[in-house]
């Protein structure tokens, strides 16, 4: 009897063994953890944008700017946005810069913004450090609440007295920008029943002497304009080119208003 060589018997019994496997693995489900995700993914783009959609106009309501108020580091102005008789946003526009002055502001300007909020009035907490600039902005904040309580709905009367179409809601309107030697003047109006409800300058001459300006001009030439309900107002003294930039721009607005 012929005994079996026993290479060729390893031969044998590794080509079986190679055989089993390659068919085990032809019998196995195609699934892995990557195709699994490929699967998934599709959801989750849905997930995201659902979530940024949520709060989608939550933030609109009225602006308002308070007078710029003066301090011994420069100039702070607050403006606020008022949705239902209640401040829901407050943001300095204007605030000392330069030197210093600049980690300062950064410091205590968006903390006096969430107190504005949280308070929903000018009795807000000085930031330590920022005195100064606490006292500017707190003054800003008052006389920008004072503005807008100062400029009720019109009555119906009056909003009927304009025609349809909701004339009698309260709209505001931007000047065109007025170039003068100093720098840009830009006028912005709230018009509400036909009549001018508030007046402010978006743009004005800033730097140096023209910071001193400004602040003094800008808040009676916004007065005036109220007052006047047109752009027919004085010149401020010392001021004559912001004064007629602001006047430019203000005509520039109530044009676009139909006023």
């Amino acid at each position: 009897m012929r005994k079996s060589h026993p290479i060729r018997r390893v031969v044998l019994t590794t080509a079986a063994t190679v055989s089993g496997i390659v068919l085990l693995l032809s019998l196995k489900p195609g699934s892995d953890p990557a195709s699994a995700a490929a699967g998934a993914a599709p959801g989750a783009p849905g997930a995201a944008r659902e979530s940024v959609q949520g709060g989608a106009g939550a933030a609109t309501g009225a602006t308002v700017t308070g007078d710029a108020a003066q301090t011994q580091y420069g100039v702070v102005q607050v403006r606020l946005t008022v949705a239902g008789g209640k401040i829901t946003k407050a943001e300095a526009v204007q605030a000392p810069k330069g030197g210093r002055s600049d980690s300062v502001t950064a410091d205590a300007v968006p903390k006096l913004n969430q107190e504005a909020v949280a308070a929903q009035s000018a009795d807000i907490d000085a930031v330590s450090g920022a005195t100064y600039t606490s006292a500017g902005y707190r003054q800003s904040l008052q006389s920008a609440i004072d503005k807008a309580k100062a400029a009720p709905a019109p009555a119906p009367s009056a909003s009927a007295s304009q025609g349809a179409g909701g004339a009698g809601a309260a709209r505001t309107v931007t000047g065109a920008v007025a170039q003068t030697q100093y720098g840009p003047v830009q006028v912005r109006v709230t018009v509400s029943g036909g009549r001018i409800t508030g007046a402010e300058a978006v743009q004005a001459p800033q730097g140096g002497e023209s910071d001193q300006k400004t602040a003094l001009a800008v808040p009676r030439l916004n007065r005036e304009a109220v007052a006047a309900g047109s752009a027919d107002i004085d010149s401020v003294s010392g001021a004559t080119y912001t004064s007629e930039g602001y006047k430019k721009s203000l005509q520039s607005a109530l044009d676009r208003a139909g006023g």
